[in-house]
């Protein structure tokens, strides 16, 4: 469980690096990317420590509803609607940010953007400073002492730095990824190095990369974090399931209006099934709430369901509930999945959109399994450490076990509710996934008709799955005969249309990945090659992949990329006699899934084939 910790202080680079690359500038002689970021870092010590901190306002335009149990008061007193305080100067700041320099957002900072313009993330009036981000880090603090338990920041790389003239007082247009548009205006405050190896420690509790985020720390995060104030421009645009996206305010009057005066909120980034609409009905009863169902369709956890999928649960299970008891709000969240933190930084959240109580349940937010195989937290630490802060979230939080099936009484009973002896069903996420990938039945106890039918429209039977094999050997004439038959074959039976990606379609893979040490242009070029045959399989396709994919690391891409869309691989590797040597091969990792020789007789090496195909529930009928 994450305990606060004392304040600590790192040092930033010296100022006489700041001396050094001036220096060398004054002389003519050219500084490198670095020198010019520990320059600029270190001449804004003196910022950094006198960051300014985003400090609550005493007053709140949005007073206890009538009745509540508990305030609607938003963190830090103030709903920061930045949209909402900007749009007097709106026309102005589109034309500023036209002759700004820009920073394209990554799909996680735009999230954080969206949350801090709209007010979810109150009291946030940008992305964190040095000051914030250390108090943040230590002590789940902002540096006025407000509780916030996670760092919200953007990173930027040396180079964007030197291109960009990213220095204290700049004003730079940060813009969406997906239409360009400039979103808000950042003024630079300060330019910091976060020390990422203390981040991981003391936010996720270790610094182990099987943690999602810890992994996205060290691998997708530059190394500089800038801090400073937004002038709002606009939201991002959504164009899916637009009826049930709301900003905190919007969120705010429709519960008015509703005249909901006690609300509890639902966090999920999974499909809903029977057993969450007892436990939220169970928490409607005890605390006389109304519910809303806010689940995250930012980013969660690698290798969830999708959002699409999600929603149209969700939708479905609506009608379950009686008629105006619960409504459904979509939150652009990019989870850290960050288990006790994540949970106080949660109720925040639901706190600023209006809700009055929040249900935490077990292991809230857990990433599952750390290196060693252990949970990354405790089963109730999230509970925990929300108990802890409770005078502080002014949010009523509701603590919820796991319920199970009974039989004999047809009831959904929390664990601890249960007399011994009392037999129980229940069916883990393992075992729904492993019936949904064989058609097995799902029984109507654990979830309803209409969204078993959403799961299965997506999940369909290995029969009806899209997967690709990867033909690879040495000898590229074996490959790819190899491929043309197997192509051949599994069309005869019209199961599924069946694309081939023969080698003339790859000729120009080969002289870029001859070698291990291949340059970014081949890899440009497996990647369209993985993204066409992740697409084919996505949509319920098979392919056979019999171009030039001589490394193990170009077979990563492919698979990665078809298995991210849903889609399986199957290696067959084609033993024979090596060709002349004149191109480099490497043997596929581990055991592929079929071993043949094309030279002893094509026929038995695609039926080996097709035999790995059938095991796998790929082709013919159970």
């Amino acid at each position: 469980m994450t305990r606060r910790r004392p304040s600590a202080k790192r040092s930033i680079a010296s100022l006489a690096a700041a001396v050094k690359a001036n220096a060398a500038a004054a002389n003519g002689v050219a500084a490198t990317p670095a020198d010019a970021v520990n320059a600029v870092v270190s001449e804004v010590a003196a910022a950094a420590e006198a960051s300014p901190t985003l400090s609550p306002e005493p007053k709140s335009e949005f007073p206890a509803l009538p009745g509540a149990g508990q305030s609607s008061i938003p963190h830090g007193g103030v709903l920061k609607d930045l949209v909402a305080r900007d749009a007097p100067r709106h026309d102005a700041l589109v034309v500023e940010a036209r002759s700004l320099p820009s920073i394209v957002l990554t799909e996680r900072q735009l999230c954080d953007l969206e949350l801090i313009l709209n007010g979810a993330f109150s009291p946030l009036e940008g992305f964190l400073g040095q000051a914030d981000y250390e108090s943040v880090v230590s002590d789940l603090r902002l540096a006025d002492g407000t509780l916030w338990p996670m760092p919200v920041t953007l990173d930027v790389s040396p180079d964007q730095i030197d291109a960009l003239g990213i220095v204290p007082g700049a004003r730079i247009a940060l813009r969406n990824p997906l239409d360009g548009r400039a979103l808000a205006i950042l003024t630079v405050a300060d330019l910091y190095r976060p020390d990422k190896a203390r981040e991981a420690e003391l936010v996720f509790g270790k610094n182990d990369t099987a943690h999602p985020a810890v992994a996205y720390l060290h691998t997708q995060t530059h190394e500089v974090y800038v801090g400073g104030r937004l002038d709002a421009i606009a939201l991002p645009s959504h164009y899916d399931f637009v009826e049930h996206r709301f900003t905190p305010r919007e969120l705010r009057e429709w519960f008015a209006k509703l005249r909901w005066t006690r609300v509890v909120a639902f966090q999920t980034r999974n499909p809903m099934h029977r057993a969450h609409r007892e436990l939220t009905v169970r928490a409607a009863r005890e605390q006389k709430c109304n519910i809303l169902i806010h689940p995250v369709v930012g980013l969660t956890k690698p290798g969830d369901i999708d959002h699409y999928t999600r929603v149209r649960v969700y939708k479905a299970l609506l009608p379950k509930y009686p008629q105006g008891m619960a409504a459904l709000s979509l939150l652009p969240l990019a989870m850290r999945m960050g288990g006790p933190r994540e949970a106080v930084w949660h109720a925040i959240i639901r706190k600023n959109f209006g809700c009055t109580h929040f249900i935490v349940g077990r292991d809230h937010a857990g990433p599952g399994k750390d290196s060693n195989g252990n949970d990354f937290y405790g089963p109730y630490d999230a509970q925990d450490l929300v108990e802890e802060y409770r005078d502080e979230l002014h949010i009523t939080v509701v603590p919820f076990q796991m319920v199970s099936y009974v039989p004999d009484t047809d009831e959904y009973v929390p664990s601890d509710k249960l007399q011994p002896g009392t037999k129980t069903l229940n069916i883990s996420g393992t075992e729904l996934r492993r019936r949904l990938k064989t058609g097995a039945p799902i029984p109507d106890w654990f979830t309803y008709p209409e969204v078993q039918q959403i799961l299965r429209s997506v999940h369909p039977p290995r029969s009806r799955q899209g997967f690709v094999v990867l033909v690879v050997g040495a000898d590229q004439w074996a490959t790819g005969v190899v491929g043309r038959a197997l192509e051949n074959v599994l069309n005869q039976s019209g199961q599924r249309a069946v694309t081939l990606l023969a080698r003339e379609i790859g000729a120009s893979l080969h002289a870029g990945i001859s070698s291990p040490s291949a340059g970014s242009s081949s890899d440009k070029a497996v990647e369209s090659v993985a993204f066409v045959a992740g697409e084919i399989a996505k949509a319920g396709g098979a392919v056979v992949v019999a171009t030039d994919l001589p490394t193990e690391r170009a077979r990563k891409i492919v698979r990665d990329a078809v298995e991210s869309r849903g889609g399986a691989v199957i290696t067959a590797f084609i033993t024979d006699t090596p060709d002349s040597g004149e191109s480099f091969f490497e043997a596929p990792a581990g055991t592929p899934e079929v071993v043949a020789n094309a030279r002893v007789s094509v026929s038995q090496a695609v039926h080996e084939v097709v035999l790995e195909l059938e095991r796998e529930g790929f082709v013919g009928e159970r």
